[in-house]
């Protein structure tokens, strides 16, 4: 199991604090048999003996303290004892058990009947778009990652999500690659290179690659890819438009981002619900399933959205989203 930084030192902190007081304990231990007499036992080996019986609360009574002040010091050591352990044993062993047991495990194929579908490789907001389109069009498609977390999100969700490497032909196949309708590789754009030759080479479907650098969108194209769509040649395609014409009515400056997706500025009014909101509040995703790629505040452009930027009367947005989707978004820019 991995844990958080902050975690795995403050384990390593309490397991170092556990080894001091086991051996100031020895120490204590050996210093009482000899102030009782009892020299035989003023040993490492049992010394460690007797603080392990006593703290793990075993007591096999062999060895025991006759003197008052030897009774107080076990009374201490077998009580602060069930923190001692049971804290290593709970946090090291018990825990990370019962957290892999209780995990279901994750789906590595989909059902071998599962056809005529979209295969998508890596998933991010722009996917999360294209699985609201897919819904909506009731169209059959598996989301296949390595990322473990944001599988277990998709699957609460009802999302078809597969676990696996998408560069790696076994999983493809159990993706039913030979059944599929397309295929979108949507990762870096070294993976997607990756994902297109792998496929390729098990299959004559049909590929799309998603290019974060324009001018990969050749060699993606030579790695197997049948088309090949840059966001950001795209967003700058649509700013030239709207600088060329910008006087281009709301939902006709829309330009396409993907088959059915599209990619469009809404300029916040002055009587719209959203101003004053910030973007986490504004939800605009979960009530009309567009999503915001982009903001333009005071004349700047900016890619780096953060929840808790302010919408404005100034502000204009960007997003990405179907025609239906962006009217209901418009609606709420008015």
């Amino acid at each position: 199991m991995r844990y958080p930084k902050f975690l795995t030192s403050s384990i390593a902190a309490y397991i170092g604090m556990s080894v001091g007081v086991v051996v100031v304990y020895m120490l204590i231990f050996m210093h009482l048999m000899v102030y009782e007499g009892q020299y035989e036992y003023a040993t490492l080996i049992n010394a460690l003996y007797w603080v392990i019986a006593s703290v793990t609360t075993v007591g096999y009574g062999d060895i025991v303290f006759m003197s008052e002040i030897g009774k107080i010091f076990s009374i201490i050591v077998q009580v602060s004892g069930i923190p001692l352990f049971f804290g290593i044993l709970i946090t090291l062993v018990i825990t990370p058990w019962f957290e892999k047991t209780m995990k279901l495990p994750l789906a590595v194929k989909v059902p071998k009947k599962f056809s005529d579908h979209i295969i998508v490789c890596g998933y991010n907001p722009l996917v999360e778009t294209l699985v609201e389109e897919f819904r909506e069009q009731n169209t059959s498609f598996v989301i296949v990652s390595e990322d473990e977390e944001a599988l277990r999100k998709l699957i609460k969700e009802n999302i078809s999500c597969i676990y696996g490497d998408p560069a790696d032909e076994i999983t493809l196949e159990n993706a039913n690659i030979n059944s599929a309708r397309f295929l979108i590789a949507n990762q870096s754009d070294n993976e997607n290179a990756n994902i297109v030759l792998t496929a390729r080479k098990v299959s004559k479907v049909r590929i799309i690659a998603v290019a974060e650098d324009a001018s990969k969108i050749k060699y993606l194209k030579y790695a197997g890819a049948d088309r090949v769509i840059s966001p950001k040649l795209v967003l700058g395609r649509f700013f030239a438009k709207k600088a060329v014409d910008p006087y281009l009515g709301v939902l006709f400056g829309t330009t396409e981002f993907f088959d059915g997706c599209r990619i469009i500025e809404f300029p916040i009014y002055s009587k719209s619900e959203l101003i004053g909101k910030t973007l986490a509040q504004a939800n605009v995703h979960e009530k009309t399933g567009a999503t915001i790629v982009g903001l333009r505040k005071g004349g700047q452009l900016t890619f780096n959205i953060n929840p808790a930027d302010i919408i404005k009367e100034n502000t204009v947005i960007i997003a990405v989203g179907t025609m239906e989707q962006l009217q209901v978004l418009g609606k709420l820019t008015d």
